[in-house]
């Protein structure tokens, strides 16, 4: 201590000119000197005046890509003049739930800064004494600086006309260091703790009433109120030798750390009623004292740094032996923060060097080395790490923020997993892998939890072959792919080897694109699929252990005129079909197709299909597919019959179905569903028919009436096993008698709508998403395993989820509705794909950016891409980052009531009654002649006025005394009272008055002198 005070940075400069010339440059003797000031016992090392140093800096090399952790290059510095002149921060805090930034300088300047860092009120202190900390209280609003002999208590919300707060005064000792105990008591109150120049830590407990109570009488107005420290009870006791250099409290060890250079009580840790019971404290010695410390919560761990230059770790239990040690300091470390989020210890040494470590690994992550400012500052150089937003916050005569570099790559860096747009995203449950192809044929697996990759596979189906759907087996063992050519293929996940293909056709075309495929069973033995091709046919494609090759089966027709009054076409089977494939028997139509195609009381089903989904359990066997004109075409095999569902007129746009799913849940068990296929639908394997036990019934008894019909219905062959399915009203009766529930069939369309079918034809319900911004036509449906949350995806990148549990398990009750819970915008472009994963609780989207990105389930915080350089975190969503094309935050759907409990802030409010009568039916609308006028106006048209309440008025006697006292009440007294005059006053009123009247009314004079 004697030498830092003994020597002066100027003398010296001046000095080693004199002695060694121009030929040492400054930068090297600010160096020289902090050395020598922070390590006066070890014998210099006169070459470094050259800059022959052989420090910290000969350790430092150019930052890499994989070692960056903070980017110094895009540092940010606030120059606002939160210092005096030659005046220094003495320290930084973070509030995290009021995101304020505060800085305290040693010559007395407190600034608060806003989330932008932005100056939201500052306050020079006029008492000439040094600041020496600062902290914030959470409850009282106050920010707390301590002095060398006062503590100030900052108002920062105070104004003009009031004092800034209050100041306690006098300390005994010299106070060096402050900070606040946070406790989740939420009383009117806080407790601070102090440590001075002597190695006591002292307890000051302060609330409301004490800013009144305790107040000493000013002999004449100050800026700040002054509060007598003799009238408060403050506990102190001495735990070091020498001066108390930090003290900071750890809510989650419910302790408080100090730390000295004392060797011997180098560092304490325990809890705050220590420092009144006086019991004994737990010690940890550390050779040369500690400067520094912190704590980290995932690791559980406290680090330690001091004049040795050794970072120490210790278990917060156990004081007698640190486990583990850091080395790579060559001067004393003076400060310590931590990186929660990726358990990372960021020490800084007084040759303004940082260094960046992993906890977890004991191993250094980067240096750099901060030149600004003069060598006076190296004891004065605060630094905290704000955890919420990724950042390092250093302070001297300005403030330095250092950005983590991945949160400035996810800022800045488009997210990109492909090169090109993306055709297929799949999940893998049995393995929690993910499988992504692009349009450019390039298959890539990726692991869920961690984002790394897997394996690749390079032209899959051949050299410039468009590999353009996949699906997974249930039990995740095997892929299929098809491709634009109309080849198939069926590969090992886990090993990416071919197992079987379908050969390529001899007249292939783009009529044979495969644009959706399904697995319907896989084991060694047999194999297959149903995929559905560019021009509308459906085919089941099957391969056994006999064959190499990959071969049809069956095809379902593709064309079907329905009658234009009851669009329903019956279907004669062939159960004897099922001995080859046991999955959908072979169908003729009961009608001749070409004498039909010129008929107009019929029309012709639409060959443009773009989507489809197959549902097989016991007792139903459906088909479903959408097409670009909005028909839906629902194949039911067990009633022998199908069904065009939401035809519309040609010239209508907007109501083409883009996507296709059956939705079914069951009442004792959610059942098991296959993610097998592009649009991850509800669906069983086909062998596994026999454990699912799934069944239906029928819930409207006027959808059963749908169901009879006055044709004869005859089969080519007929089994008794196949009676009741060839009479539908056998069947209504068969699914009348099953114990389920009724699957429900969900279409999206370019209207930005979904509808929602029963089986038997009827539109029960249309939802239409509730946004900030329209989401555009929608693209994509996935649902979870349970069928309780309904996601969809749109061709403006918006994610919408809704809660649908209530409505599937009674449909038919009105209360029971389903709930949109989020939405926000994952990507700028078109959603491709998307499914969630229950158990890690995130949703994956992709998209034609060539980006697969990665959302929590619940509040759609953006975890990262598959192909970033860093692994995910999926268990910390405190960090709020967005990918560098989204600039909008998830926004969160609250339920009616608490919209209708705001207060009203404007003249129109939106009647809900109407906005639901208007929205029931849109396909209503889209009948209309000037159907996109309607649904455009259709929003203020449920707008009304404001409704008050009547309330209770009075009648006026006279409107003519003005727009006032017109309109003042006038109250009738009940028993008027008497005005009592004098007689010599009433005889006066009485002579005007009659005087007045024979003016008026001679006649009246009359009859008065008569009857006299």
């Amino acid at each position: 201590m004697m030498v830092r005070e003994e020597i002066d940075y100027e003398k010296f400069h001046t000095t080693i000119r004199a002695l060694f010339g121009p030929a040492v440059k400054d930068q090297n003797v600010q160096a020289f000197f902090r050395k020598v000031m922070s390590s006066p016992d070890e014998k210099p090392e006169w070459l470094e005046i050259f800059g022959c140093f052989t420090g910290e800096s000969d350790g430092m090399s150019s930052p890499t890509k994989e070692s960056t952790v903070l980017l110094v290059s895009e540092k940010r510095q606030i120059t606002h003049s939160v210092v005096k002149r030659k005046d220094v921060i003495k320290g930084i805090v973070k509030v995290p739930l009021l995101h304020f930034t505060i800085t305290a300088s040693q010559r007395g300047v407190l600034t608060m800064f806003s989330k932008k860092m932005k100056v939201l009120a500052t306050i020079d202190v006029e008492d000439p004494t040094w600041i020496n900390g600062c902290d914030f209280l959470p409850n009282l609003k106050y920010v707390v600086a301590v002095t060398e002999s006062t503590v100030i208590l900052w108002d920062y919300q105070s104004k003009e006309s009031q004092s800034d707060g209050f100041v306690i005064k006098p300390m005994k000792n010299c106070l060096l260091c402050v900070c606040t105990v946070t406790m989740a008591d939420n009383l009117a109150k806080d407790t601070i703790l102090m440590g001075d120049d002597k190695g006591y830590v002292y307890l000051l407990t302060i609330t409301n009433d004490d800013f009144i109570m305790k107040q000493s009488r000013a002999e004449k107005e100050s800026q700040f109120k002054v509060l007598d420290s003799e009238s408060f009870d403050i506990p102190k006791r001495k735990l070091h030798d020498d001066w108390v250099g930090k003290i900071r409290y750890f809510s989650a060890l419910k302790c408080f750390g100090s730390c000295s250079t004392d060797s011997i009580n180098s560092f304490i840790l325990d809890d705050i009623k220590r420092l009144e019971d006086h019991l004994p404290v737990k010690e940890f010695s550390v050779p040369k004292g500690v400067n520094a410390f912190t704590y980290c919560g995932k690791a559980k761990v406290i680090v330690t740094g001091g004049n040795d230059r050794i970072l120490r770790l210790w278990n917060p239990v156990v004081n007698f032996s640190p486990v583990g040690k850091l080395f790579g300091h060559k001067h004393s470390v003076v400060e310590i923060v931590t990186n929660e989020k990726d358990q990372h210890v960021i020490s800084l040494s007084c040759a303004k060097v940082f260094r960046v470590w992993d906890i977890q690994t004991l191993s250094p992550l980067q240096v750099f080395y901060e030149s600004h400012g003069t060598p006076e500052e190296m004891n004065a150089f605060p630094m905290v790490f704000d955890n919420d937003h990724g950042m390092l916050f250093t302070g001297s005569d300005v403030i330095d923020i250092y950005p983590l570099a991945n949160v400035i790559q996810d800022l800045k860096e488009l997210p990109q997993t492909h090169e090109k747009s993306l055709n297929v995203v799949l999940y893998n449950r049995a393995f929690h892998q993910i499988l992504s192809i692009c349009t450019e044929s390039v298959l890539k697996v990726w692991d869920l939890e961690t984002g790394s990759q897997i394996y690749q596979i390079e032209d899959a189906h051949g050299l410039n072959t468009e590999v353009t759907c996949a699906a997974i087996e249930i039990n995740g063992v095997y892929l299929a792919t098809g491709a634009c050519d109309g080849t198939v293929k069926i590969w090992e996940f886990e090993s990416g080897q071919e197992v079987k293909a379908l050969p390529l056709a001899q007249h292939s075309n783009d009529e044979h694109r495969v644009l959706k495929i399904v697995y319907l069973k896989a084991d060694e033995d047999q194999h297959a699929v149903i995929v559905l091709e560019q021009r509308g046919k459906i085919k089941i494609i099957q391969g056994d252990s006999a064959q190499t090759d990959l071969y049809v089966t069956w095809v379902l027709s593709e064309i079907v005129p329905f009658p234009r009054r009851n669009p329903v076409v019956y279907l004669s089977l062939k159960p004897s079909s099922l001995e080859t494939q046991d999955f959908f028997p072979e169908i003729r139509l009961l009608c001749n197709t070409s004498s039909m195609r010129n008929d107009t009381e019929t029309f012709l089903s639409s060959v443009d299909i773009k989507c489809f989904d197959v549902l097989k359990v016991e007792g139903c066997r459906l088909i479903a597919t959408g097409s670009a004109n909005g028909e839906i075409n629902l194949w039911d095999f067990e009633s022998a019959s199908v069904k065009c569902l939401g035809k519309t007129t040609e010239d209508n746009q907007g109501s083409g179905v883009n996507a296709i799913l059956f939705l079914i849940r069951s009442v004792s068990s959610s059942r098991k569903r296959s993610a097998m296929s592009p649009t991850p639908s509800v669906r069983s394997d086909a062998s596994a028919i026999s454990e699912q036990g799934s069944s239906l019934d029928l819930h409207e008894e006027e959808n059963a009436e749908s169901y009879e019909i006055n044709t004869e219905i005859k089969t080519a062959e007929e089994t008794p096993s196949r009676k009741n399915s060839q009479n539908p009203e056998m069947s209504v009766q068969l699914l009348k008698a099953k114990a389920g529930q009724s699957p429900i069939l969900a279409s999206a369309h370019e209207s930005s709508c979904i509808r929602l079918w029963s089986i038997q034809g009827n539109l029960m319900k249309e939802l239409l998403p509730f946004s900030e911004h329209p989401s555009g036509p929608l693209t994509a449906l996935c649902t979870d395993i349970f069928t309780k949350i309904l996601l969809a995806g749109s061709k403006k990148g918006y994610i919408i989820r809704w809660n649908m549990a209530s409505f599937l398990e009674d449909p038919r009750n009105k209360k029971n509705e389903i709930k949109e819970e989020l939405c926000w915008r994952a990507h700028a472009t078109e959603v491709v794909e998307l499914f969630i994963e229950e158990e890690k609780n995130v949703i994956v989207t992709a998209s034609i950016d060539g980006s697969v990105r990665l959302w929590h389930a619940m509040t759609g915080y953006y975890f990262g891409y598959f192909g970033q350089a860093r692994k995910f975190e999926l268990s910390d969503t405190s960090r709020l980052i967005l990918p560098s094309d989204v600039s909008n935050f998830p926004a969160i759907i609250k339920e009616e009531s608490k919209h209708m409990e705001k207060k009203v802030k404007y003249p129109l409010m939106l009647d809900r009654d109407k906005w639901k009568s208007l929205t029931r039916l849109p396909s209503d609308l889209e009948k209309a002649e000037h159907g996109e006028a309607a649904h455009g106006f259709k929003y203020f048209k449920a707008l009304d006025s404001e409704k008050f309440q009547t309330l209770e008025t009075f009648e006026f006697v006279s409107k003519e005394a003005g727009a006032v006292f017109g309109f003042l009440p006038i109250y009738e007294l009940e028993n008027p009272i008497e005005v009592s005059m004098p007689k010599s006053l009433q005889r006066i009123k009485a002579e005007k008055s009659s005087h007045k009247g024979r003016e008026k009314d001679p006649d009246s004079i009359e009859e008065l002198s008569q009857d006299k």
